[in-house]
């Protein structure tokens, strides 16, 4: 844990940039119920069950949050969380965002937990990095956070849990109402968040074709 605090202390004083990324927990879009509580003149009705089948459709929420400046940007998958879709959220937040603000800069840290498509021990993860760094000419240092420690992330408490604290007790009844409420987090500390919808879908079973394209060569 110091040896992150120190990377990442390391580079905010060089104005370098420094993003922790993770991904927030899957939403099912329909009438759903959300836990907390919110003011209405009405109650709101939603599904006495949580089944699937009875969703509209799947929301994979990805964070990257600035450290820096204390700014979120957040991509709404429809498919699956591959390794593919979580560099393709990064690349989409280095080309709109980080390549401006931190203009001809060549290192990126990235802070994450050790789970997910963001794993540690994730081959296809490490590839996506290296095609990740090979198009911008990046030297991008990755540090995981050991396991159990992922609530410690930055993300999860900078940003997770101001979005969820706005939505809370709100069916997101559709991926415009997802997006609305992302976009509307804010605190008084200057926090805020772009957002961005992605509609490709990620094909799975990538480590498989992974493993069988070494084996054939």
């Amino acid at each position: 844990m110091r040896y992150l605090s120190r990377q990442r202390n390391r580079c905010i004083r060089q104005n370098l940039p420094v993003i922790s990324v993770d991904c927030k927990k899957k939403e099912k879009i329909g009438l759903f119920k959300n836990p907390g509580r919110t003011l209405r003149r009405k109650a709101l009705e939603v599904l006495a069950t949580d089944f699937p089948s009875d969703a509209k459709g799947k929301a994979i929420p990805y964070g990257i949050y600035d450290i820096h400046h204390n700014e979120g940007y957040m991509v709404i998958g429809v498919s699956h969380e591959t390794a593919e879709f979580v560099i393709a959220a990064i690349r989409r937040w280095w080309l709109e965002i980080g390549s401006v603000r931190y203009k001809g800069c060549r290192q990126l840290l990235i802070q994450a937990d050790s789970g997910g498509a963001n794993a540690c021990d994730s081959w296809l993860w490490k590839v996506e990095l290296q095609r990740l760094a090979d198009e911008f000419q990046l030297a991008i240092t990755v540090t995981h956070y050991p396991a159990g420690a992922s609530k410690w992330n930055m993300i999860e408490h900078r940003m997770f849990s101001v979005i969820s604290t706005n939505w809370a007790g709100i069916p997101l009844v559709s991926y415009e109402t997802m997006l609305k409420f992302i976009r509307t987090s804010k605190t008084e500390t200057g926090f805020y968040c772009l957002t961005h919808f992605d509609r490709k879908k990620y094909q799975t079973n990538c480590k498989r074709l992974f493993n069988n394209s070494i084996k054939a060569w």
